[in-house]
């Protein structure tokens, strides 16, 4: 048995995914201990709390079990059911942003946090991040932290293309301004307008 829990580990991912194909449970097993952390990283930085990170991380790989006779290895494996969790949040986020919700998220997303480091030269991407509208947020990660292209991405959010490009250009204006080298994050941003 440890025989083989060491050959999965040495194992590359396109023979996991070929093992998973034909029902290899162990197989997708070991891609999710590989893959697990990045998916819900990228999730946290979409903006989903910890506990819907690993909501929306366990969807996601349930999806890509179900699907995994697509994965066409044209990527990595990491990058396709990164790809998944992103439209999978995508998808939460615009029912939630439907309701009322949307401007408590507003609210709670426009007032940045305090930095955790106190140190004015450390850049930090996760706390600029929560400075952009929950809009910016989305669409930046997702054609960033996700790989999607604007037009998946604006496929994925149900948007207009130039809507997309236009959260995106504003998104990526402020987090320039907000991470310029001896900037400190806590100061207001009041160079970039939107």
């Amino acid at each position: 048995m440890a025989d083989t829990h060491t050959a999965r580990a040495s194992a590359h991912d396109l023979e996991l995914v070929a093992l998973a194909a034909t029902g290899g449970r162990d197989a997708f097993g070991e891609l999710i201990r590989r893959h697990g952390s990045a998916v819900r990283g990228i999730l946290r930085r979409l903006g989903a709390d910890p506990a819907s990170a690993d909501d929306i991380a366990q969807d996601a790989f349930l999806a890509a079990y179900e699907q995994i006779g697509d994965f066409r290895g044209e990527g990595t494996f990491q990058s396709w059911v990164k790809r998944i969790a992103a439209r999978l949040y995508a998808k939460r986020w615009r029912r939630e942003a439907r309701g009322a919700a949307l401007a408590e998220l507003m609210a709670e997303f426009d007032a940045p946090s305090p930095p955790e480091s106190a140190s004015a030269d450390r850049i930090d991407l996760d706390e600029a991040l929560k400075a952009l509208s929950p809009v910016e947020r989305i669409c930046v990660a997702l054609c960033y932290g996700a790989d999607l292209s604007q037009a998946e991405a604006a496929q994925a959010l149900n948007a207009p293309l130039g809507t997309v490009k236009s959260h995106v250009k504003r998104g990526l204006d402020k987090l320039r301004v907000r991470m310029a080298p001896g900037r400190s994050l806590d100061a207001p941003a009041s160079d970039v307008h939107g």
